[in-house]
């Protein structure tokens, strides 16, 4: 009777592709409702939920579009929701759930190495969370390194906090791909037209854009 019973039950699970999407659009919902709260708004109050779920939308799926001025229109608060939505949107929401599991010491399933796998857009099951770990490691390595480059031409421009923030906030985007950035501060919806001429942003960036589009 046991063993009848236990295909209908994997029949019912989630398959790995469903999952994934699944995660995906969760993580875009909860994003979108943070983004929403006055706290993460610049003014106090809300951006409203078209922009904040616009914004969660294109953080999540690097697309680079975005219908408000990031630097300009949200908190600092909102600003670390976003570069969050970023980061794992880019890298992964399966990914950052195994290097958790990791760290809490629990034990990575065939299921859950099944949707990594997925994730990951690999063939093999063996050796995905190795890998996972390592790619983890390179990313912030890439990110850091052009935070660093960045930071020796914003700092001086911003200050120390306001530079590092908006050095670390263009090395993550540019990373992932994303399009977001932070420099609306100086003039609204300059982008990166200010810095045309400038060949240390210019050319992190877009190195950084080349080697996390690589993959």
């Amino acid at each position: 009777m046991q063993a009848t019973n236990k295909p209908a039950f994997h029949r019912r699970s989630i398959k790995p592709e469903r999952f994934l999407a699944l995660g995906f659009f969760l993580l875009i919902v909860a994003g979108g409702f943070v983004l929403t709260l006055p706290v993460s708004s610049a003014d106090g109050r809300t951006v409203g939920i078209r922009q904040a779920m616009f914004s969660a939308t294109s953080a999540v799926c690097v697309t680079g579009l975005s219908i408000v001025d990031v630097g300009v229109e949200l908190s600092f608060f909102g600003q670390a929701v976003l570069l969050m939505l970023i980061q794992v949107g880019g890298l992964g929401f399966m990914a950052f759930a195994t290097l958790i599991m990791v760290a809490l010491g629990r034990r990575i399933s065939l299921r859950d190495r099944m949707i990594l796998r997925d994730a990951m857009n690999q063939e093999a099951l063996s050796g995905m969370v190795r890998l996972t770990l390592a790619f983890f490691l390179i990313a912030l390595v890439v990110e850091l390194c052009g935070a660093l480059l960045l930071m020796t031409r914003l700092i001086p421009l911003y200050g120390p906090a306001r530079g590092v923030w908006q050095s670390l906030f263009t090395s993550v985007s540019a990373f992932c791909n994303a399009g977001f950035d932070l420099m609306g501060i100086r003039a609204p919806y300059s982008s990166l037209v200010a810095y045309a001429g400038d060949p240390v942003v210019s050319l992190t960036i877009a190195g950084l854009i080349v080697v996390g589009g690589i993959g």
